[in-house]
């Protein structure tokens, strides 16, 4: 076969749009040229045609008219004039000759047919090729098919001026136009601007009713459910008066301390919160889950978002003297990051950079900023240059841990257990003391082997115990003083004089699990995971927590920002000063914006312009993620991504009122939540009277003529069955908790450079265990195999939105599980302890309201009877048994200098106080019996859905 190695039309569609675009017959064959031909294939082609003279492929170099007509290694002309179907480079577009291979070879990227037709009628025309001055007169007499294709949007310092001038369809371009509010009727426009948008013939469903209603709203603003009590007063009140009864239950539900709980989950999806870097170094973050908390004080405070804003971005500039700042500041550093002695700093850093600069603008701007680190933004009008200045602005933020004390509304109980890491600090340091008495007994051996005197080391051995910071490895402390006093090397012991592998490997343990410790520590001292403005410390590695210097332009690199090649922090270029999105300013001038190039004040400048009320991707962005919080959807389909790869809008109208009524309602999240549930689209049944009709009128459930089911997340989930259970501790705030987790997972050897990390050992106490999901401690490097099933997103990126995934493991996490088993028994034990002399249908009816808000029917209490007394029987004839935990555990590893085998074991001190949830053995047959009920009702639809 003949082959024409043209691989250079792959990209075409994203570049014309074709929608608008005048049909190319209208053109003449140069103006053809010059407006589709010649830009198509400069911006396309090159890569692989010329771009690098070196590495043409397949010969075909199309820098030149000449080269394009010649065409490649098949020494047959690419085109010939006038006769297009004698051109292989139009036959091989066509993807269906038999001469000529199919080009692009990838069928998702063959041309469409307008883009054939450029091909053909340039050929047809005799493939003109206009030099430079005709090039410019066509160019500026060829405006109408210039606007057909886009507009232009003037940003600042392109790579080349032809991505500078290209165009954009003005509807990628949606999220940059400043924000029109739609002329309605305020109070009713939620709904005046959706049914506006009802495809013909489609009704919306009625309401819901009132027990559905209230379940809905009661776990969309706090993340639980609601009480049998709760449920019947609002019944009893929305048979009144509706209208009155919903607007009371918002205000009590958003009155709820809960509130902030719920609200913030969905704000630390967004930032990444974890209690642990990541990476290869998961050392824990002290002080992190103070940042946690100020997110749910400020959603309970209903904090104005631009002050949310502010805070989170440039806290520490804004008040430096003020913890609450200090701790808000801490959302700059949620990313994973590490600087260790096995990366270079200036690599560390520039990752840092990168992360804080790409996470800005996913969380307030919905641009994901990454793709325009090594070049100008492929898709948005995001030059490289831009990037870098947006990252100028966090040129001189520094990472640190100031002191910050304690606020009166902050919990700080539980430090007690601070007692565990005093317990795991000792027995490193037993380790190490006990590896120190292997050599020094090994000592008189080495000494009468070597035939020299042992009375020099002896005099030192006795400076180091005399000196107590020396205490703790007196044997390297009397080496490193006869170094010091120059004594031959040849008359000093071996400094592993004594060691096997076992002693190597155990050293390793316990000093890399002292490194680890003061980093734990910080989580009870009042300090914040936070950042100050500096000079970049010149340090290569970051051991322990670190504390703001005195001076921070005392000492360090004051980094100037330049556009990095490729991304490389090696290879500067263009220098760049502080800015904020050009783009933004050029179409919107009331958001224009000067960022200061000293050390100090840069953020600050640039969070005023992040909450401008006039930036328009801010408050767009905002309010869709709000609406996305109450329907399980956006209205723009990638809450990250307002650029021209997101999906669009599907009711651009109303996604500009709820932003415009935002910023009137002073950014207030509360006023939002009542303007949104008090709607007739959220108020709606989930089940619409003519589900045939609303399937094939909205297939994609974009309409909101019915409400769209949810399950809940894997938070809701476990609070739920705890709430039900009345074991949950609605306690707010404070140091991290560990739950159960499954245990092979929770006891699984977790390596952190080099060493092991300590195992995820439960809190000793079930008050401590059953606190809310959003105060578990968020291990980058351990995840709960219940949560990650259940979609929990993992912390090293952003999540937008929450998958709601159906798999097989769900099913044996929540029917298997010794959690599930744990959560079953409590709930029996809790209906029979309740009301003693309840008879067993009157229990079954208690069951079903705690469980799934609701009485059962009839035949539904019939079912459970039966499988209450037939798991009687079987209860009867099985022994009930007691878990049992370990307060050891071994573990196996190799020693890093020697490469061979160890072991060690570890102590697991809170198991040591461990007091197990009620077990079977703790209650009767009858109560084992009615648990297997609870776990039907547990595992049940109803239950983990919303409707």
């Amino acid at each position: 076969m003949i082959r024409l190695p043209i691989c250079i039309l792959a990209a075409l569609a994203t570049f014309i749009f074709s929608g608008n675009d005048l049909h190319s017959a209208q053109m003449d064959a140069e103006t053809l040229a010059v407006v589709r031909v010649q830009p198509l294939l400069k911006e396309k082609c090159l890569g692989c045609h010329g771009d690098d003279p070196d590495k043409i492929k397949s010969d075909y170099d199309m820098r030149t008219v000449e080269g394009i007509l010649k065409g490649g290694e098949s020494e047959v002309a690419a085109v010939v004039a006038k006769q297009p179907d004698q051109s292989p480079l139009y036959l091989s577009v066509l993807r269906d000759h038999d001469d000529w291979e199919a080009m692009p070879p990838k069928e998702a990227e063959a041309l469409t047919a307008e883009q054939i037709a450029w091909i053909k009628d340039w050929i047809a025309g005799g493939a003109p090729w206009p030099d430079e001055s005709r090039k410019a007169e066509i160019t500026k007499n060829a405006s109408k098919w210039l606007n057909a294709d886009g507009v232009i949007v003037k940003t600042i310092g392109a790579l080349n001026d032809d991505w500078a001038n290209r165009r954009y369809k003005p509807e990628d371009l949606w999220a940059y136009q400043p924000v029109t509010k739609p002329k309605v009727d305020d109070s009713h426009a939620i709904d005046l601007l959706i049914e506006a948008a009802l495809p013909d013939g489609l009704e919306p469903a009625p309401a819901t009713d009132a027990r559905t209603f209230i379940r809905r709203a009661t776990f969309d603003l706090t993340g639980l459910p609601p009480t049998p009590e709760e449920i019947a007063d609002f019944e009893s009140a929305y048979a009144s008066n509706s209208k009155s009864a919903v607007n009371s239950l918002i205000d009590r539900l958003l009155d709820s301390p809960h509130y902030g709980e719920r609200m913030a989950r969905h704000w630390l999806d967004v930032t990444r919160y974890a209690d642990t870097s990541g990476l290869a170094n998961d050392f824990d973050r002290g002080n992190a889950w103070r940042f946690r908390d100020y997110v749910v004080r400020a959603f309970n405070d209903d904090k104005p978002y631009d002050q949310f804003i502010k805070e989170q971005i440039a806290g520490d500039e804004i008040n430096p003297t003020d913890p609450e700042m200090l701790v808000a500041a801490g959302f700059l550093r949620m990313g994973p990051w590490e600087l260790t002695g096995m990366e270079v700093r200036k690599v560390a850093r520039q990752r840092f950079l990168d992360d804080v600069t790409n996470a800005v603008g996913e969380t307030f701007l919905a641009h994901s900023l990454q793709c325009a680190r090594c070049h100008d933004h492929k898709f948005d009008p995001v030059p490289t240059h831009d990037y870098y200045s947006i990252q100028a602005v966090f040129a001189t933020t520094q990472l640190a841990e100031p002191e910050a004390p304690f606020l009166n509304q902050e919990n700080t109980r539980g430090f007690e257990e601070k007692a565990y890491l005093d317990k795991r600090r000792a027995e490193y340091q037993q380790i190490i003391d006990d590896i120190d008495d292997v050599q020094l007994a090994a000592v008189d051996g080495w000494y009468a082997e070597q035939k020299i005197d042992s009375a020099p080391f002896y005099r030192a051995l006795e400076a180091a115990k005399k000196n107590k910071s020396s205490k703790k490895n007196r044997f390297k402390t009397a080496r490193s003083i006869l170094i010091k006093e120059k004594v031959p090397e040849n008359q000093i012991p071996p400094a592993f004089l004594g060691y096997t592998s076992q002693e190597h490997g155990r050293e390793q343990v316990a000093r890399k699990g002292l490194n680890r410790l003061p980093w734990e520590y910080e989580r009870y001292l009042p300090v914040a995971f936070s950042v100050y403005n500096g000079k970049t410390p010149l340090a290569n590695s970051v051991l322990s927590p670190a504390r703001p210097p005195e001076n921070p332009m005392a000492k360090g690199e004051l980094e100037k920002t330049a556009i990095l090649t490729g991304g490389d922090p090696f290879s500067p270029g263009t220098p760049v000063k502080p800015a904020v999105l050009s783009a933004v300013e050029a179409l919107n001038p009331a958001c224009r914006a000067e960022i200061p190039d000293t050390p100090v004040g840069r953020r600050t400048a640039f969070a005023n312009w992040i909450a401008n009320p006039k930036n328009p991707l801010t408050t767009r962005a905002i309010v869709n993620r709000i609406w996305l919080w109450h329907f399980g959807q956006p209205i723009a389909g990638n809450p990250n991504n307002f650029g021209g790869t997101g999906k669009k809008p599907t009711h651009p109208e109303l996604l500009d009122w709820l932003a415009a009524t935002f910023v009137e309602d002073g950014w207030s999240f509360k006023e939002m939540h009542r303007r949104i549930m008090t709607s007739g689209a959220y108020q709606r049944s989930s089940a619409h009277p003519r589900p045939d009709i609303l399937k094939e009128n909205d297939p994609l459930g974009q309409s909101y003529a019915a409400f769209i089911p949810r399950r809940l997340t894997a938070e809701e989930i476990r609070d739920a069955t705890l709430s039900a259970t009345g074991e949950l501790n609605p306690e707010l705030g404070g140091i991290p908790v560990r739950p159960e987790m499954n245990q092979e997972v929770a006891l699984q050897p977790r390596q952190v450079m080099g060493g092991f990390a300590a195992a995820w050992v439960p809190h000793p106490k079930p008050e401590q265990r059953h606190r809310r999901s959003i105060y578990v401690q968020q291990v980058r490097g351990l995840r709960d195999p219940f949560m990650e099933v259940f979609n929990e997103p993992g912390p090293d990126f952003s999540c937008e939105m929450r998958d709601a995934s159906t798999v097989t493991p769900q099913v044996f996490s929540l029917f298997n599980s010794h959690s599930s088993a744990n959560r079953s028994l409590a709930l029996a034990h809790r209906l029979l302890t309740e009301d003693p002399g309840a008879e067993r249908g009157t229990i079954i009816k208690h069951l079903f309201e705690i469980t799934l808000n609701r009485p059962p029917a009839d035949d539904e209490v019939a079912a459970c009877l039966d499988h209450w007394r037939n798991s009687e029987a079987h209860h009867q004839a099985t022994p009930a048994r007691r878990t049992e935990y370990p307060t050891e555990i071994s573990r196996e590893s190799r020693a890093e200098k020697t490469g061979e085998l160890f072991t060690f074991p570890e102590t697991l001190f809170a198991y040591q106080d461990f007091v197990p949830d009620l077990q079977p053995a703790d209650v009767d047959v009858k109560t084992r019996a009615l648990a297997e009920v609870c776990l039907v009702l547990l595992n049940s639809n109803e239950f983990a859905y919303i409707y």
